[in-house]
């Protein structure tokens, strides 16, 4: 039996006044925010037509209308919230896959209010307005802090609620645009009555909506990295999704086999062991260690043949006295930055979380235990510098966390100093040398510099920086500018390895790049032959690896490590500086002796002398990864068995 629906215009004065309503609130919209005023006209006859809609719908077959209206609602959802939150150079980039899998989660919040209400058309005004509220929420922190609100903020949205007062909300005609359709709508379902006269199978038939729906979005995101840079999640994966994504990727399972027992079985090792792991001839005396972590520098003759007209890094090339030097795995690849400063400070890896995961957005709650707080311990006063804004990675939240005593951002140095568009390496390490020429009286100082010189993208011209580097021969002009960037770091690096050198006190410097680049996908047939695509992990994890030296001005033993990776890192400086190596960071010398370097994609196999994925780890190599993937649990996910003895400081909140 086809069903029956009738739709027509009919005449009532109280719409009359409902459409004056509308009008004066978007009288008020077009003053505050200077409004269009054909949009406005446009809402008010829409608005007045809407109300004069009257339906008259079938009671045989509530499900259809249901289901079209949850449809319908979903999409419209899914689009308000893409469109308000979206610039409209980056509305089109979501793909359909993506939009269609934002409309499934719009989906699910819709049966799940009709399963309390039983009335579709309060439904949808609820489940609309709850979402479109939700969208609104990340619309307001991203202009606060230029990050996604994700599903990690939850836990600290009362830090967010007390500075909330500091901001002034605005709004722009997008938001507007979405709150008048907003009004439309809920117009229009007022007018689609229908009700369910039983209640039990509309509930059973929601549940198995929402099941279905939940299975779908499963099966087609799995592989999907949830996206926490700026917007990138929003137009990538559709906000909702990626917010759906962060839930997952909140929730870590123990490693198979972990147990408090084994834990406390490590901390035994531990507890009795009286090796000494100081490679310093002779003892330094709280030296000044200055960390730096350089934006995109890497070494890219690793991938293949690289010919330039010129050496790009001859200073750090021609680094041997005092110093070990070398190549480390990096977790990531042409972005997220902050995973590789997170595995340097806290000695852990990124082999262990989600792929895409970002460390500080993420799983940074209280206050971990790294070679910040363990130089704390004995005393150092420790500085983070980065000149970027603060709000970068959220930094802002995460640094005092991890413990520094002094944070400084973009405003606490010269933004004359620029190449291209960015702070140089020269002005952050002057700031350095200014900090030390100014400490204390017996003050140790801890430096962790984050610079920002050598950031993507590499395709736009700039009157203040000659790109007199380029590789020989056919290449790209991305890649000389690249280059021509690698050769100023080198010449900064330069500067202040010159100026330690002269200094009585004694002095470590690390450094490391915290990825490689990325560049034109048509410059890496040039170097690989390949590309990126088709690699073996061997030619693969090339693509992640990055160049590092440890350099003191006293004498420690010269070494070339052919490869490590950046979470040992910190490990070997302590070792350099002379001081003793907390439990966790004992455990990682020891296993660096057995697994040299592990990152995101896998690890080096001393015993095969290849790269295998973590997965297809045998004997003695297994034993290890499966203890340090226990330890790194217990640091960040285990609150409630978290082992004192090896993360301390990961007991005390801030």
């Amino acid at each position: 039996m086809k069903p029956k629906f009738k739709i027509k215009l009919q005449y009532d004065k109280k719409n009359n006044i409902w459409a004056a309503i509308a009008i004066i609130l978007a009288v008020v919209m077009y003053v505050t925010i200077d409004f269009s005023i054909v949009a406005l006209i446009a809402y008010g006859f829409l608005y007045y037509l809407v109300k004069s809609l009257h339906l008259e719908l079938d009671d045989r077959c509530p499900w259809l209308w249901t289901l079209i209206l949850f449809i319908g609602g979903s999409c419209l959802t899914t689009f308000s919230i893409q469109y308000m939150l979206l610039d409209p150079e980056n509305f089109t980039r979501t793909t359909y896959e993506k939009l269609f899998l934002n409309v499934l989660c719009c989906l699910i919040v819709y049966f799940v209010v009709q399963i309390f209400t039983n009335n579709s058309g309060l439904t949808c005004i609820i489940a609309h307005v709850s979402l479109l509220s939700f969208g609104f929420v990340d619309y307001f922190v991203y202009l606060f802090r230029g990050n996604e609100f994700t599903f990690s903020d939850i836990r600290s949205i009362g830090t967010g609620l007390s500075v909330a007062g500091n901001y002034k909300l605005q709004l722009n005609d997008r938001g507007v645009y979405v709150i008048f359709l907003a009004a439309l709508f809920i117009a229009f379902v007022r007018k689609w009555h229908v009700r369910f006269t039983g209640k039990i199978q509309m509930r059973v038939i929601s549940v198995m909506a929402i099941a279905l729906s939940c299975v779908i979005i499963a099966a087609n995101a799995y592989d999907v990295n949830t996206e926490t840079w700026e917007q990138k999640g929003t137009y990538r994966n559709g906000y909702l999704l990626n917010y759906v994504l962060g839930i997952r990727d909140s929730f870590i399972s123990a490693p198979e086999g972990y147990s408090k027992d084994k834990i406390k079985e490590l901390e035994k090792t531990y507890q009795s062991d009286k090796k000494d792991y100081s490679t310093t001839n002779e003892k330094a005396k709280n030296p000044t260690i200055i960390a730096i972590m350089n934006e995109s520098f890497s070494d890219l003759s690793v991938l293949g043949d690289l010919q330039t007209n010129m050496p790009l890094t001859p200073f750090i090339d021609s680094l041997k006295e005092n110093t070990t030097k070398g190549y480390a795995l990096s977790s990531v690849f042409g972005a997220k930055t902050p995973n590789s400063e997170w595995e340097f400070m806290s000695g852990n890896s990124m082999a262990f979380l989600p792929m895409g995961s970002v460390v500080y957005q993420q799983y940074i709650s209280d206050t971990p235990t790294t070679i910040v707080s363990n130089l704390k311990d004995d005393g150092y006063t420790c500085i983070a510098m980065h000149p970027y804004y603060e709000t970068g990675w959220s930094r802002n939240l995460v640094y005092p966390h991890i413990g520094f005593d002094e944070m400084h951002f973009i405003d606490y140095f010269d933004q004359t100093k620029i190449l291209r568009e960015y702070i140089t390496d020269q002005e952050l390490y002057d700031k350095i040398i200014k900090r030390y020429e100014n400490r204390k009286n017996n003050e140790k100082l801890f430096f962790m510099g984050i610079t920002m010189q050598n950031h993507g993208g590499y395709t736009e011209t700039y009157d203040n920086f000659p790109e007199n580097y380029y590789k020989v021969g056919r290449s790209y002009t991305d890649a000389n500018q690249y280059l021509s960037l690698v050769h100023e770091s080198d010449e900064a690096v330069k500067n202040l390895i010159s100026y330690f050198s002269k200094v009585d006190d004694p002095v470590e410097i690390i450094f490391f790049g915290d990825h490689q680049p990325s560049l034109n996908s048509n410059f890496y047939p040039i170097l690989n032959g390949k590309g990126l695509t088709g690699l073996t992990e061997d030619e693969l994890e090339k693509l992640y690896t990055v160049p590092f030296f440890i350099w003191t001005n006293y004498d420690t033993p010269e070494e070339t490590v052919d490869i490590t990776s950046l979470d040992y890192l910190s490990t070997m400086a302590l070792e350099r500086a002379g001081i003793e190596l907390p439990a966790y960071n004992k455990f990682l010398a020891d296993m660096q002796e057995v697994v040299p370097a592990i990152n995101s994609r896998g690890y080096y196999s001393k015993s095969k002398g290849c790269y295998l994925h973590i997965d297809e780890a045998e004997g003695e190599e297994k034993e290890w990864i499966e203890k340090y993937h226990m330890l790194q649990y217990n640091s960040m996910f285990d609150k409630k068995n978290r082992s004192s003895f090896f993360f301390p400081y990961n007991l005390k909140s801030k």
